[in-house]
């Protein structure tokens, strides 16, 4: 088996898990860079499911380097705002990426753990099973369950669905319709 060829038919996934987790496009670029350098490192032969092994590097990766980035914004004065990723050609037939999360949504990611935020992205934008998620975050099926409620809770709260119009006893609608998967956010 030819040891490019995985990482390269899967990178428009790697990439989307490690940008939605980290929140920039560079980033996400050096998570890729260092699960290119695991994986050409690990032995294809031994590998049953290179797409599961794959987004396991890149969200570890990706953990890492969100934990990592948190720290150094701990010292940075003013509100830190997630980078919206462009549009690249390589990427752009991607249907992943192209639905992928908003600006707003970006901010509500923010304020979740890296852990929950792994696990969100992971089981409610790639329809990741939870056992899958457990070996890429190194927690138990439970657990990522249960990491999985907590952060649809913390998104379902943090999401305004609408605000009342002072004085008319309406209520009007203050952002954009829901993505697809805000339905099962609702606790």
């Amino acid at each position: 088996m030819d040891g490019h060829r995985p990482f390269a038919e899967h990178r428009p996934l790697l990439f989307t898990i490690a940008y939605e987790i980290t929140g920039t496009a560079a980033d996400a670029e050096d998570v890729l860079q260092e699960s290119y350098l695991r994986w050409s490192a690990a032995d294809p032969d031994s590998i049953d499911n290179p797409r599961a092994y794959l987004a396991t590097i890149v969200t570890r990766q990706a953990l890492n380097a969100l934990r990592s980035a948190r720290r150094r914004r701990e010292d940075y004065v003013g509100p830190w705002l997630p980078e919206p990723v462009a549009t690249l050609p390589d990427v752009a037939d991607d249907a992943v990426l192209a639905d992928s999360l908003s600006f707003a949504m970006l901010v509500v990611l923010e304020s979740l753990s890296p852990d929950q935020r792994a696990a969100f992205i992971l089981r409610e934008v790639f329809d990741f099973p939870y056992e899958e998620i457990a070996g890429a975050t190194g927690k138990t099926p439970a657990a990522v369950r249960q990491l999985v409620h907590r952060a649809k809770e913390h998104v379902a709260r943090r999401t305004p669905a609408s605000t009342s119009m002072p004085g008319t006893g309406k209520t009007s609608r203050t952002a954009s319709p829901p993505p697809r998967w805000a339905a099962t956010c609702r606790p």
